[in-house]
């Protein structure tokens, strides 16, 4: 079938992933009030940022009243509105291709599964089945695409031979050779942290996480404003006046069109596209938290030994610094108050892609992995005194870690062991049994009597995992064993009776 003619539009055919339905179209996303996105945490950001450019493009209010006028309802009838008046532009293929330059038809065919960074392409061990190469469906291209304009990965998998501006340097070396590609902007270098709002429903998440003229104007980080959604007005190369329009815009950051893209039946054609600044120039996705306090500014990254739920104080510093000191978010530093006063219950939701590089390619490797959490927060209890007793919990819990990765391998030493990667692994276990507590943990942090009740009784629970940890990896089944383990066990009596 020829990739001229118009077929599989998106608002209309079901591609996007929401958990417990199954796929759905765009038009049902703001038709009805679905839960949450599903896939993968790289499809859930790269979903939901193209949902906000919608939602951006459809009705941006103008300042606070305006958002709270508007209402979630409200958004989600003003984007069906905006699908209807926009349709045609929707079509995964055809004359005018959704999110892709038919110009880049000229690059090197790439198969699916070598921009897939999940899937093992070339002389790459093939561990599980969920990593075979497998043939795509229409929905699933159209999700890969999506992904793929802030998620791609640097490398050579790129045709950087083909330059559509004319002069245009960005994809040519000193040498002046084609250069290997730069890592899509919501990645960056290992792979950024993304954080999102997320409401009671879907209809209510994009709500939550749209941003006022106002909010976009005083981050002073986007000169052209909204912008204009590329699907509106695609570029015709790397450094044309609307691939400078997009840099300088949120639309930009929302779909950035890192990669110049052109479906085709058993691959893409695929080559480098925008050059996006980076957040040590000042420029970052709103969802991303960066501390600009240094000497240069710091991301915050994926770590797959460290998972988003333990990030959540760093997120909310804000609350207790009331100032511009530590990592700040754009999307949660202008939603916080706005959900706290327009529900009674919202959740924090994090996640991304730990990535690895070797010479400027990058993949996914080792203890790489796609990560994310979610943290319910009760708009009642929100405030200074909440996170200021959360934030105490929570370095009780990083001593406590601490303190068992030295019992460990204090148990070692009596052995006369390396017990350095034990102790690594006990402390790891530590946190992984944690987590399953960490959102009672959130909802004690109530400063009232019955919260302080609560903690007494986390506390017990946490000394607990400790202690399963720490018998899990120091054996006493003889008298030597024994012996160590009585003398390094952890004493966990200050942590258990100290002020809750």
């Amino acid at each position: 079938m020829s990739n001229m003619e118009n077929r599989f539009n998106l608002v209309d055919e079901a591609w996007i992933p929401v958990a417990g339905v199954g796929r759905v179209s765009l038009w049902q996303v703001f038709e009805n009030p679905h839960r949450n996105l599903g896939g993968n945490p790289v499809q859930r950001i790269a979903l939901t940022k193209l949902l906000l450019a919608i939602a951006q493009a459809a009705a941006t209010p103008a300042d606070e009243q305006g958002w709270r006028t508007l209402g979630a309802e409200g958004l989600a009838r003003s984007c069906l509105a905006y699908l209807d008046r926009w349709h045609e532009r929707f079509y995964l293929y055809g004359e005018r291709p959704f999110l892709q330059i038919p110009a880049i038809g000229a690059a090197v065919l790439q198969s699916y599964g070598a921009v897939l960074p999940e899937v093992s392409t070339g002389n790459t061990t093939v561990l599980n089945q969920g990593q075979v190469e497998r043939r795509l469906n229409d929905g699933e291209k159209a999700l890969l695409l999506v992904s793929l304009m802030g998620f791609a990965l640097s490398g050579k998998k790129t045709d950087n031979s083909v330059v559509l501006t004319p002069g245009y340097a960005g994809k040519r070396n000193d040498k002046g050779k084609p250069s290997s590609s730069k890592p899509g902007p919501a990645v960056a270098h290992m792979g950024l942290l993304h954080s999102f709002l997320i409401g009671s429903n879907l209809q209510e998440t994009l709500w939550l996480n749209l941003l006022t003229t106002r909010q976009i104007e005083q981050t002073m980080i986007f000169p052209q404003g909204i912008g204009t959604p590329p699907w509106e007005r695609m570029p015709d190369g790397e450094d044309c006046p609307a691939a400078q329009a997009l840099r300088q815009s949120l639309m930009g950051r929302l779909v950035p069109l890192c990669r110049f893209c052109l479906l085709a039946e058993d691959g893409l054609h695929y080559s480098e596209g925008l050059a996006h600044p980076s957040y040590k120039e000042g420029v970052c996705d709103p969802s991303v938290a960066v501390d600009h306090s240094g000497k240069e500014p710091k991301a915050l990254w994926v770590d797959p030994d460290k998972r988003p739920w333990r990030e959540l104080t760093s997120l909310l510093g804000f609350i207790e610094q009331g100032g511009r000191q530590g990592f700040q978010s754009l999307q949660l530093r202008a939603g916080l108050d706005r959900a706290r006063d327009a529900t009674e219950a919202f959740a924090i939701w994090s996640g991304g892609l730990r990535v690895s590089s070797n010479a400027g390619e990058q993949y996914a490797s080792g203890s790489d992995d796609f990560v994310d959490s979610q943290v319910w927060l009760h708009s009642s209890m929100l405030g200074s005194p909440w996170f200021a007793q959360l934030k105490a919990e929570m370095d009780a819990l990083g001593e406590l870690a601490k303190g068992l990765y030295g019992r460990v391998l204090a148990f070692f030493k009596e052995q006369r062991v390396d017990g350095g990667k034990l102790a690594a692994q006990a402390s790891t276990l530590f946190w992984q049994l944690s987590e399953r507590r960490f959102q009672q943990l959130v909802d004690a942090c109530d400063p009232d009597a019955q919260g302080a009740e609560q903690r007494r009784q986390l506390r017990l629970f946490f000394a607990g995992y400790v202690q399963l940890a720490y018998d899990r990896f120091c054996p006493k089944d003889t008298a030597r064993q024994l012996d160590a383990w009585a003398k390094c066990r952890p004493n966990l009596s200050k942590y258990l009776h100290q002020e809750a």
